[in-house]
């Protein structure tokens, strides 16, 4: 992995506070496997341009082995986060991939593809994200796209009081992740935070965002009067102009750091229309895709 030592970040001047904590919805996908849905449906006009968050994690092979067998996607790009285990993409449009601990995955359905990710270990844990990100009405049915980032390509930054992160889309501190995207402008940061210690990340005043605690313990975010966040809840950030970004701080008492997933991105304001996996903006264009998967088009 690629680590640039910052020693000193820039603090900002006022921090967002939250507006409401999430507990996920415990669920299956796929064939059978099992995960927590963090974002739903009901919240996607709130933290457009973001249409789902699943956190998953097992030990048990019985929870993922049977893995996500092809199926169709349309109009919205899919950002896979890989922390343990190993799966395999495949794809109509002739990609393979291999999703190993620390790479990410983003691709970009468009008019439409068909894939599958299956598990490449019958033990061992398995772990990871998925985050659905929408694309603009007029991005909808551009060409689908792949891409594969392996764990050195992620950039890290490992700052001086110990607070690392790894930065897969957007910037931060002045450098770029490893994947930029056009429009939706998506921040996605992984961050480990030590016992006590804080990290002050910049976000545009425009952008949704929000956190999902999902290691070690504790976080307060937010300024004067933080929010206390336990592990596997999200904190929906409060939109502020004058905030140009939020503060996040690991609980003192924490045995090992905290693991925290800061996600933003710029609003499309525009109709959304989803039936599984096709978002579009409208109902007849949600016919035309069932349509177009159901007479074999729906293939990139």
């Amino acid at each position: 992995m690629n680590t640039t030592t910052t020693p000193v970040q820039t603090p900002i001047i006022r921090s967002r506070a939250v507006e409401r904590i999430v507990r996920g919805q415990p669920t299956s996908d796929g064939d059978g496997v099992k995960l927590t849905r963090v974002l739903t449906q009901p919240l996607q006009k709130r933290l457009d341009p973001f249409l789902m968050l699943d956190a998953f994690g097992s030990d048990a092979a019985s929870d993922y082995i049977g893995g996500f067998p092809s199926h169709p996607h349309r109009g919205f790009e899919t950002v896979t986060i890989m922390l343990e285990g190993r799966m395999r993409h495949q794809d109509s449009v002739g990609n393979v991939g291999l999703l190993e601990p620390g790479s990410v995955q983003w691709m970009t359905a468009g008019r439409g593809i068909i894939h599958s990710e299956m598990p490449e270990q019958e033990e061992g844990r398995m772990a990871g994200f998925q985050l659905w990100v929408n694309l603009a009405a007029r991005d909808k049915m551009t060409a689908p796209a792949y891409r594969d980032v392996a764990p050195a390509d992620v950039p890290a930054l490992a700052l001086g009081n110990g607070v690392r992160l790894r930065v897969i889309a957007g910037s931060a501190l002045g450098v770029a992740g490893a994947v930029t995207r056009p429009t939706t402008e998506p921040l996605v940061l992984d961050i480990t935070l030590p016992a006590g210690q804080t990290f002050d990340a910049a976000l545009p005043a425009g952008h949704n965002a929000f956190v999902y605690v999902y290691g070690g313990g504790a976080v307060d975010v937010g300024g004067d009067a933080p929010t206390r966040v336990d592990s596997e809840r999200m904190a929906v950030l409060a939109n502020d102009a004058q905030a140009d970004g939020v503060r996040l701080t690991a609980d003192a008492a924490l045995a090992h750091p905290a693991r925290v997933l800061l996600v933003a991105g710029a609003p499309l304001n525009e109709p959304i229309a989803q039936y599984g996996p096709f978002v579009m903006n409208t109902t007849a264009q949600i016919h035309e895709a069932v349509a177009d998967f159901q007479r074999g088009a729906l293939a990139g």
